[in-house]
This record gives structure tokens, sequence and C-alpha cells, in this order.
């Protein structure tokens, strides 16, 4: 470690350089819209809203393309004696009926 009256080291300037990254870093995360706590209440629910709209779609569209993925899988083993009969029920549920 340096004395009192010693010229920093340049493992020191190093360091306060990093440190002042750091801070403008955080005060630029801490100004930003979404952190910042809307001015109303009104504006505050519709972002809550909006938040929870896109969670809610996102959800569904994930689970239906995974869904689709499995389904898509299970009737391609068809072939598997147990599994071949209660996947070809499960598509038969699925399928919409043919007049």
């Amino acid at each position: 470690m340096s004395q009192p009256n010693s010229m920093p080291s340049e493992q020191e300037r190093e360091i306060a350089q990093h440190i002042r990254s750091i801070e403008r870093q955080l005060q630029k995360i801490s100004s930003h819209p979404l952190i910042v706590k809307p001015p109303t209440t009104a504006r505050e629910l519709l972002l809550q809203f909006l938040k929870g709209a896109a969670f809610g779609l996102g959800s569904v569209a994930g689970a239906g393309i995974i869904l689709s993925l499995i389904i898509y899988l299970l009737s391609q083993i068809q072939f598997v004696p147990i599994l071949g009969d209660f996947i070809k029920d499960i598509l038969l549920q699925i399928q919409p009926p043919t007049h």
C-alpha cells in the first residue's frame, strides 16, 4: 500500500478508473425510464399492465411452440408398441373431427 505522500501506483490508478466507470454506468441505469418510478399512478398501472400482457403473450406463444414440437416428435414415434397406441389416441383427440 502506498504512503500518504507518495504518488498512487499504476494499479491504484486503474482501480480508481474502473470505479469511476462503474459509477457512470450506475448513473445511466438509475435514470433509465423503466427504473425510475412513473410520475403518476395511472402511468404505473399502464406500464404494469403492458408488462403483464407481454409476459402472458410470450408464455402462450412459447408453450404453443413447445407443445407443437412435442406432439410432432411424438407422432413420429408411433412404431413403439406401448407408446404408439397412447400417442395415436392423443393425436385423434387433438385433431379436429372430419365430416
